[in-house]
């Protein structure tokens, strides 16, 4: 078939690559953002292009930042006996969310999946082991990786290390239960299981 646009053909390319996006909805936001609001696109340009030179990891926790360390980690007012260990910068925003966790975090930038051919040394946990065994106030490995096979081997891995590399620091796991709102009759045996394991 014979191309109409190479530039947009070049853009549908490099937004399908994106995690979500298929073919359609990359035709459809490119051809979007190019027939009906270019304006925003340039406005997408110059956020993209501020965020790739700007945005780093922290060096003390790995999310995503401006600064050398995030305003988190600065925070001298958190609670710095416990770090949360999270997937992502998305899931560490969900919890802050909740405004009900004071202490600092470590991001992990994925998970442990043999299929995609991700293992524990690519999410650069060699910082947090550092970390435990260079700052005496850390009592308490939180970790919230979800509740999926690749989550579970994370979390696994995450909590022999811990006992090996700071035998002193408690590992917990956030709990598994039933959202709220939702109908007994459609929630997963699995899900039921570790509701009824974690009852409080």
């Amino acid at each position: 078939m014979t191309s109409l646009s190479p530039s947009l053909d070049e853009l549908v390319d490099a937004l399908r690559r994106l995690p979500g996006l298929g073919p359609r909805s990359a035709s459809r936001i490119a051809e979007h953002l190019l027939s009906q609001d270019r304006e925003r696109a340039l406005k997408l340009v110059s956020a993209l292009d501020r965020a790739v030179k700007n945005v780093k990891h922290c060096e003390l926790c790995n999310t995503l930042t401006d600064d050398t360390v995030c305003p988190i980690c600065a925070d001298t007012s958190r609670d710095h006996s416990k770090i949360c260990v999270v997937e992502s910068p998305a899931d560490q925003r969900v919890i802050e969310e909740t405004m009900t966790y004071r202490g600092l975090y470590f991001v992990l930038m994925g998970l442990i999946s043999p299929v995609k051919g991700v293992g524990a040394e690519d999410l650069r946990l060699a910082k947090l082991w550092e970390r435990l065994k260079s700052d005496p106030a850390v009592r308490e490995v939180l970790i919230a990786t979800p509740y999926t096979p690749e989550g579970d081997a994370t979390a696994h891995f995450i909590a022999k290390a811990v006992a090996s590399v700071a035998p002193q620091v408690r590992v917990t796991r956030l709990a598994r239960g039933i959202p709220a709102g939702v109908e007994l009759e459609y929630t997963d045996a699995n899900t039921i299981a570790g509701a009824i394991f974690a009852r409080r």
